[in-house]
C-alpha cells in the first residue's frame, strides 16, 4: 500500500497571497498544500522566463499545480518547466480567446499603460470593471485578500493578463469555474467543471466545493 501523500503547490490570484486559500481543505492524510507566493517581476522579463522562476519553488516530483486567475495563466506557462501529475485551474483562462470583450478592448486600447494600476486595489470603479457590480461587503472582501502593492508587480501582471496570446489550451488542463463568475464569464468559458453560483472570488465563498472538485480531479487517474 502506497500511503505516499500527493504535494499540491498553489498560485494565488492577482495581488493575492496565501489567505486566499483559507477556506479550501484538503485531507491531511493525503495531501501537503504548498503556496506559491508571487515575485516582483524583474524590468522586461518574459511571462515565460517568469514562470521558470516560479517553476523552481515546485520541489516535489509528480506533483499537482492548481493556478487561480492570473495565478492559473501563470501556472500554465510554469507547465513547460516541470512533469506534473495534474494541472488545475480556478477560475481563469485556457486561451486567449476565452477573455471578455472588454478586456480585448483594454487590451487594444493599451488601458493597462494609461491608468494608475494601484487603483485596482483601492478604487470601487478600477474594481467595478475587473469584477462586474460589487457590494461594499464584497469590495471589503475582494480588498483584505489583496496584499501585493509593488507597482512593478501590479504592472507587469495586468499587462500580462491582457495580453496573454495563448491560442490552444494545453492538453490535459483542469478548469473549475463559476457559472456566475463576472471577471471571465462563463458563457466564454469551454470544457470547464462548473461550480453553481460560483463568482470569481468563489475560492472564499465556496471553498469546500471547490475543496471537492479538486479531490475529484487528483482522485481520477
Amino acid at each position: 500500500m502506497n500511503n505516499k501523500k500527493t504535494h499540491i503547490y498553489f498560485v494565488p490570484g492577482l495581488a493575492a497571497d496565501k489567505e486566499i486559500f483559507e477556506n479550501i481543505s484538503l485531507p491531511e492524510n493525503l495531501y501537503t498544500l504548498h503556496i506559491i507566493s508571487w515575485l516582483i517581476p524583474s524590468k522586461k522579463e518574459t511571462i515565460a522566463q517568469y514562470a521558470k522562476r516560479m517553476a523552481g519553488f515546485v520541489t516535489e516530483k509528480n506533483a499537482v499545480l492548481v493556478g487561480v486567475s492570473f495565478g492559473g495563466v501563470v501556472a500554465q506557462e510554469m507547465n513547460s518547466f516541470l512533469k506534473l501529475k495534474k494541472l488545475i485551474i480556478i477560475s481563469s483562462i485556457k486561451t486567449k480567446h476565452e477573455l471578455p470583450t472588454k478586456f480585448k478592448i483594454a487590451k487594444n486600447l493599451r488601458f493597462y499603460k494609461l491608468i494608475p494600476t494601484r487603483l485596482f486595489l483601492t478604487s470601487k470603479n478600477y474594481s467595478r470593471f475587473a469584477l462586474g457590480p460589487i457590494s461594499k461587503k464584497k469590495f471589503k472582501l475582494y480588498q483584505d485578500y489583496l496584499h501585493i502593492r509593488d507597482k512593478r508587480y501590479l504592472d507587469w501582471a495586468i499587462k500580462n493578463m491582457l495580453c496573454w496570446n495563448q491560442e490552444n489550451p494545453l492538453p490535459g488542463v483542469y478548469h473549475i469555474h463559476g457559472d456566475s463568475d463576472p471577471v471571465f464569464p462563463i458563457k466564454n468559458i469551454d470544457n470547464a467543471i462548473k461550480i453553481a453560483g460560483g463568482s470569481h472570488i468563489m475560492l472564499l465563498t465556496k471553498g469546500s466545493l471547490v475543496s471537492r472538485e479538486i479531490v475529484n480531479i487528483i482522485s481520477h487517474n
